[in-house]
């Protein structure tokens, strides 16, 4: 995926904003707190059509402005695309590509791709279970579109009986007991269908990561993806059946891929509760290059690259390992400290409030 244009309209702090984008590296360098980042979540909302920061729809919107336009210029494969986002602070906006209406977003998945890279993104190995799914289901996505559907399906039937699960309070009629077998029967399907791919993707994704890590540590340190549900061996409905009666007397479903783990190991040990900050940082990284190096080779075509405040969170040598690993095409890149020396950008913008202007290199060193 490449961008060759950004347009904004009251989005954040830009009331209006036009960037030209050239094939390789553009850094955008600032102070923090100068709106810097809400450029690449601009970006990363065209493709995505959500934001990387997991803000809501009326967060993105500029405070005097009832809605807010991302428009995109770009290609991939060889094709034209021109993206344009309505995000309204009420009700639903509009997507459009190539000036027709987006009818699925799995449509759009399939015709543009990015990664990003965020100081956040440490919390993915530190914290919850449910940043760790987040992060498999949207890789998933990425590398198969069409799984965007089984997600979306596998939400909204799990919505359904854990509806029915609340409001029968434990007290269930014969005709609560059929509907709640009808529930079963269907979040199975999709449940395993999910479960099978994210399975997939890990085992796919594991020399990826092993590769980035040894290169961003310079160590030859080993890691291990595990992703292996207990309800794997028996399937998901067994599993449901077995679980049905807590489930009953809870309200809730205890079992299924909305409750399942990535465990992500380092020389053998769970990295989240026995490797060191610095360990963490680089593992964290290392599941976002490696994501962005499988999504390039399976694709032939890089990611839209967004790398937003590495220099912070990273030293010199792990900086340049990463630059170095990093395949050929576009990247954007925000930082409030100098450019490291290596790091040769083709266009460099200096944000200030609500602008971006366009500087020598040398004053981002």
């Amino acid at each position: 995926m490449r961008l060759h244009r950004l347009w904004l309209q009251q989005f954040r702090s830009y009331a209006s904003l036009e960037l030209e984008l050239p094939p390789g590296l553009t850094c955008i360098v600032g102070q923090n707190g100068i709106g810097k980042t809400n450029v690449l979540e601009a970006m990363g909302y065209l493709i995505r059509l959500n934001s990387f920061r997991g803000a809501d729809n009326p967060t993105m919107v500029a405070a005097t402005a009832d809605s807010a336009v991302v428009r995109g210029e770009g290609e991939s494969k060889g094709r034209s695309l021109l993206i344009e986002a309505e995000i309204r602070r009420t009700g639903r906006g509009r997507v459009q590509v190539n000036r027709q209406k987006l009818a699925r977003t799995a449509d759009l998945a399939a015709s543009a791709r990015v990664s990003v890279f965020a100081p956040d993104d440490l919390a993915v190995i530190k914290s919850s279970p449910g940043l760790r799914r987040d992060f498999l289901d949207a890789s998933v996505i990425a590398l198969w579109p069409r799984q965007y559907d089984v997600c979306r399906n596998m939400a909204q039937i799990l919505r359904q009986r854990s509806a029915l699960l609340r409001q029968r309070g434990g007290r269930f009629d014969a005709d609560a007991l059929v509907m709640l077998d009808i529930w079963d029967e269907r979040f199975a399907a999709v449940g395993e269908a999910v479960g099978s791919a994210r399975s997939s993707f890990v085992q796919d994704l594991e020399p990826f990561v092993n590769a980035a890590y040894k290169q961003l540590s310079r160590r030859d340190d080993e890691v291990v993806l595990e992703y292996q549900p207990a309800w794997f061996d028996e399937g998901l409905e067994s599993a449901l059946a077995a679980s049905r009666k807590d489930d009953m007397r809870r309200g809730t479903t205890l079992v299924g891929p909305h409750r399942d783990e990535l465990v992500v190991r380092l020389n053998d040990m769970p990295s989240r509760t026995h490797a060191s900050q610095g360990e963490q940082r680089t593992l964290a990284l290392s599941l976002r290059l490696g994501t962005h190096l499988l999504l390039t080779d399976r694709h032939s075509e890089p990611p839209l690259l967004l790398l937003d405040d590495v220099f912070s969170e990273l030293d010199r040598s792990r900086t340049s390992a990463l630059f170095d690993a990093l395949p050929a095409g576009q990247a954007v890149l925000t930082t409030a400290v100098p450019l490291p020396e290596g790091v040769e950008p083709q266009m460099v913008y200096r944000a200030r409030p609500g602008v971006l202007e366009q500087v020598d290199v040398s004053q981002a060193r």
